[in-house]
């Protein structure tokens, strides 16, 4: 059961002034030197303008975050990374370079079925409130093996073994969503709706994220990987 991120009783203002604290040791300081000479984005609009930019130039194998030694002084300075990615731990997807964006650009959160659980949302805070984050896409990808056996676990009512069934528990509730429709491809419509799902909680968690997000200052959006194409499609 997810819990209500409004019951702690860290202060957004605390949160800031502990990660302004973490910055002056050096920790965390200036922006990571960017290999392109863009500007980072100053809105959620803009930074998600900028991903959809980079995928287009990764499935066109035209990218231009090649050179990963640009910006390695800077980066070892501190982070600013402008948007998060809630991705699937699949070995077949890789933010980066799906988005072609450069190291310091994205603040990757990663698990088997990209849904956000107590820690994910922990790291999601810090990155929108210490890093800046305007923008959290939740990436789901065709062939999740974490969607396939929460499938599975359902239709033949058995969990998996060992630690497994966190992971299914997580996945269950959009599995259901999707079997309300009937659809043809269960498959593909639950990945879609865990996606989906898991992008409308980070918006809705207090009191950092959903803060951020009645003020206009950070964005979140679900997207479908499509590992034989490349393409990000957003839902």
């Amino acid at each position: 059961m997810r819990k209500d991120c409004s019951e702690t009783t860290v202060s957004r203002r605390g949160l800031l002034a502990g990660g302004l604290a973490i910055a002056t040791t050096g920790a965390m300081v200036t922006p990571a030197a960017a290999q392109t000479e863009e500007a980072a984005p100053v809105s959620p609009d803009d930074a998600l303008q900028r991903l959809i930019e980079g995928n287009a130039r990764y499935v066109a194998n035209k990218p231009i975050n090649t050179d990963h030694s640009v910006g390695r002084v800077e980066r070892a300075a501190g982070q600013q990374p402008f948007a998060a990615v809630v991705c699937c731990s699949d070995s077949r997807v890789a933010p980066e370079l799906v988005f072609d964006q450069g190291p310091g650009a994205l603040f990757v959160v990663r698990v088997a079925g990209n849904f956000i659980n107590e820690d994910g949302l922990a790291s999601l805070e810090f990155g929108a409130a210490v890093l800046g984050l305007k923008l959290i896409v939740v990436l789901g990808h065709s062939s999740c093996g974490a969607v396939r056996a929460t499938i599975s676990s359902i239709q033949d009512n058995i969990l998996p073994p060992g630690h497994l069934p966190s992971l299914v528990n997580a996945i269950r509730p959009a599995v259901y969503d999707a079997m309300k429709d009937d659809p043809t491809d269960l498959m593909t419509a639950a990945t879609a709706q865990n996606a989906v799902n898991n992008a409308e909680y980070a918006m809705s968690s207090g009191p950092i994220l959903s803060q951020l997000h009645a003020e206009g200052k950070l964005k979140s959006v679900a997207g479908i990987y499509e590992i034989g194409t490349g393409e990000v499609s957003l839902l």
